[in-house]
């Protein structure tokens, strides 16, 4: 099958996004890693033994065949040595490739991944403006309130902080899909992770250094700052991955409680985190933090479950008069052979990818929704969801699973046909 340019535009671009995700997961691993690492390290440090001078505790480990002795300065060491290892661009790639993926997904895609029509009719120029100044605004936000008096008080700050995500977590379910909400939410809470290593702890360690340097004897309050905004990374970092892997998961953020749901998680990224910082602290084990993720997490499962007791029939945002739909969509409904490709994807697709699936699975896990909150039951829901209907069936036989519906072969090439010949137009 010989391909032409927009059906490789489509390839590349389907590619592209799979080696940027995959270069986010695996940034993101080596920043959790070493931030899981260090406040492990630092919280089980033992400070009762005897120390060189200035030493705030030690540790003595053991990896990889290997013992390390581990001795940590509060301030700074004496003399500095020739050689430090700073970690940060960890934290900056995991953002970066992050920050790119969410441009190939949702900027190129914010037709159908960012805009509720039902919510707020926004167009994608308004959309991407929405989503960049809320990023922005959100790390201004959280770091002018780090700087006034109310940072001098943790607990209460962390209070505010919280309050603040779940006003957020509300506002964008206001103005975005759910899945985009989640993804946004997300985005924000990874920005100001991000920002506070490279706009205030590493800072605050240069400032440390050129003191040493120069020798002068650094400021104290540069390392407690830097501690604070650690601190703050680390029990946001549960809820940020959850919120990145929920666009996997519609259940999650195809709810009309999806902004408590993303709100909940919060908490859940709380009560962990504090299990294993006490744990490494040598604090006990505090294994009410067990139960307590529980009935947060069954919460959860609740509150996206609910619709379904008060609905008698599926709801669904998409209709059948698609003469407002315009860009790709429009063309793809105008195409003279969109309503052979509706019976395709009618008779193909649409037993797993309806309100209500008719797919039973012969193993234990039955089709009870459709798989990623895709519908394919009307005329706007099919052009809406043609590039991905192509690349799933036609650049690959991804779809359906395993031929389950045994889509023959030139039902593909019509599809193929249909898009480019669209796409072309």
């Amino acid at each position: 099958m010989a391909f032409d340019f927009h059906l490789m535009t489509l390839f590349a671009l389907d590619w592209a996004e799979f080696a940027v995700r995959w270069l986010h997961v695996i940034t993101a691993i080596a920043w959790i890693g070493s931030s899981f690492y260090f406040i492990a390290l630092d919280l089980g440090l033992w400070r009762d033994r005897k120390l060189p001078e200035g030493a705030h505790g030690e540790e003595w480990q053991v990896h990889g065949g290997g013992f390390y002795h581990i001795q940590k300065y509060l301030v700074a060491p004496k003399a500095l040595p020739e050689h430090l290892t700073w970690f940060k661009w960890e934290s900056y790639a995991t953002w970066m490739s992050g920050f790119a993926l969410m441009v190939l997904v949702y900027y190129f895609g914010a037709d159908l991944y960012m805009i509720d029509a039902e919510k707020m009719d926004l167009s994608t120029a308004g959309a991407i403006g929405i989503s960049l100044a809320s990023i922005v605004l959100g790390w201004l936000g959280y770091n002018t309130l780090c700087r006034t008096k109310l940072g001098d008080n943790s607990t209460l700050l962390m209070i505010v902080l919280y309050a603040l995500l779940v006003l957020l977590s509300w506002g964008f379910h206001q103005v975005f899909t759910g899945r985009a909400a989640f993804l946004h939410l997300g985005a924000i809470t990874a920005t100001i992770m991000s920002a506070n290593v490279f706009m205030v702890i590493i800072p605050n360690q240069r400032i440390v250094v050129a003191d040493l340097k120069a020798g002068r004897q650094p400021d104290a309050i540069y390392g407690k700052i830097a501690k604070q905004r650690s601190t703050h990374n680390n029990y946001l970092t549960l809820p940020v991955i959850f919120l990145m892997l929920s666009n996997h998961y519609p259940l999650a953020f195809g709810t009309e409680y999806s902004w408590i749901i993303a709100a909940l998680v919060f908490l859940m990224g709380v009560t962990i985190r504090h299990y294993f910082n006490t744990v490494h602290a040598r604090g006990g084990e505090p294994r009410w933090t067990w139960a307590a993720t529980t009935v947060i997490f069954l919460i959860i499962m609740a509150l996206s479950f609910a619709p379904l007791l008060t609905k008698d029939e599926a709801e669904t945002s998409d209709g059948y008069d698609t003469s407002m739909l315009e860009g790709e969509a429009g063309r793809l409904a105008a195409h003279p052979d969109f309503e052979a490709v509706q019976d395709i994807v009618l008779g193909r697709c649409a037993m797993c990818h309806a309100a209500e699936p008719l797919y039973e699975s012969l193993a234990l896990r039955d089709i009870t929704h459709p798989p990623k909150g895709i519908i394919l039951e009307t005329p706007v829901a099919i052009a809406k969801q043609g590039r991905a209907i192509v690349l799933q069936s036609v650049l690959s036989h991804a779809m359906p699973p395993g031929n389950v519906s045994y889509m023959e072969d030139q039902e593909r090439q019509l599809l193929r046909q249909w898009y480019v010949e669209s796409v072309a137009q």
